[in-house]
């Protein structure tokens, strides 16, 4: 998509459909992702025009911004991990969608869009009845926190799990989905979130005033048996020692990278890689418990993604999921909503409307 340039736009109107979309302009704060005019997609063989009506904001695009995301495009592009919207249009040698027909995706990049066009295979059908803003909390944050809990803890009916960040996107999400599993939950939280981590069915820890170690030992007989870590860095060490003999840490992110440092190859020297590496070195090692790195990958296991996100849409159609919305903000808010997702000032996911600008 090429931006139309401002003094030409209402000449080439006529022409050309255009659509409102966000840029990353540039390494920076918030400031540096942009409103642009483009020119309306059309599906090529094999895709799907999808007008987005929902598009998830995380924590990914904030790193993004720094320059810090291993594999990001080069700048300028347009970020957003994942929507849901329904099917505009449909291209040539497409069977089985209908205009209209809800829809939701885990897209990388791209999302922050009012329309896109994707390979139809990628997308899940969502029932039309459903939020949208709801649809894409469990693209990203439900599939990540249901494959963390079954496919790499696999946690069982009456263990115990600590959750870091238990009032955020994911954090909820693991809370949500281990109250179902049947699991004493343990969740770390600030002071003013931990009334919705109780409420989730959780013990809170306020991991400023206390040690959650000393906590979890205070709490547990022997430690629990998962522990889900997206701070990274040497916090893995202390949530590693809150195991008990045969737990689980499960790793999936590196907040703890400092976003004044926009250089990725210190970021990856000094947090990154050192986070991959602990856990490595301590699945390899003879402790009695293990350790995992998990990153959502709909290409490793294509059939993982679908068949979890389809179990979910059914859990919340059923009624028994409900995704904590922090916020819902018009696209031409982008600014603001990074604002909020970078100090971690929102409870469960903060979704952009591209549709409202």
């Amino acid at each position: 998509m090429i931006p139309l340039d401002n003094n030409t736009q209402t000449e080439k109107t006529s022409q050309v459909q255009t659509q409102t979309l966000v840029q990353l302009t540039r390494k920076g704060g918030p400031e540096v992702l942009k409103l642009v005019e483009a020119a309306m997609p059309a599906p090529q063989t094999g895709e799907v025009r999808v007008k987005v009506l929902a598009a998830g904001v995380a924590y990914a695009e904030v790193l993004q911004r720094y320059g810090l995301y291993p594999g990001q495009p080069k700048m300028p592009y347009t970020p957003g991990y994942d929507i849901a919207g329904v099917v505009d249009a449909i291209g040539a040698g497409v069977k089985g969608w209908k205009v209209g027909q809800g829809v939701a995706t885990l897209t990388k990049f791209g999302g922050y869009t009012q329309y896109i066009c994707l390979p139809a295979e990628t997308l899940v059908p969502i029932p039309n009845e459903i939020d949208p803003t709801e649809a894409t909390s469990l693209v990203l944050n439900y599939v990540t926190a249901y494959q963390m809990l079954h496919r790499i803890a696999k946690v069982q009916a009456g263990q115990s799990i600590l959750v870091h960040g238990a009032a955020g996107g994911v954090g909820t999400a693991l809370l949500q989905l281990g109250k179902l599993a049947g699991l004493k939950m343990y969740g770390t939280a600030s002071t003013n979130k931990q009334k919705l981590v109780a409420d989730l069915g959780a013990t809170p820890i306020d991991y400023k005033t206390q040690d959650f170690l000393t906590r979890i030992k205070e709490l547990t007989d022997n430690g629990v048996n998962a522990v889900f870590d997206h701070i990274g860095g040497t916090h893995l060490d202390k949530s590693f020692k809150a195991l008990r003999k045969g737990g689980t840490l499960v790793g999936y992110g590196v907040q703890s990278v400092a976003l004044d440092n926009t250089n990725l190859v210190k970021a990856m020297l000094t947090t990154m890689l050192p986070t991959v590496g602990r856990l490595s070195l301590w699945s390899a090692l003879p402790t009695g418990r293990h350790a995992a790195f998990f990153s959502i990958d709909t290409k490793k296991h294509p059939d993982w993604f679908k068949q979890d996100l389809t179990a979910l849409v059914e859990l919340l159609a059923a009624g028994q999921i409900k995704p904590i919305i922090g916020a819902r903000m018009p696209m031409s808010q982008v600014v603001r909503a990074h604002e909020l997702v970078q100090k971690a000032q929102v409870e469960g996911k903060l979704v952009l409307l591209p549709q409202e600008v």
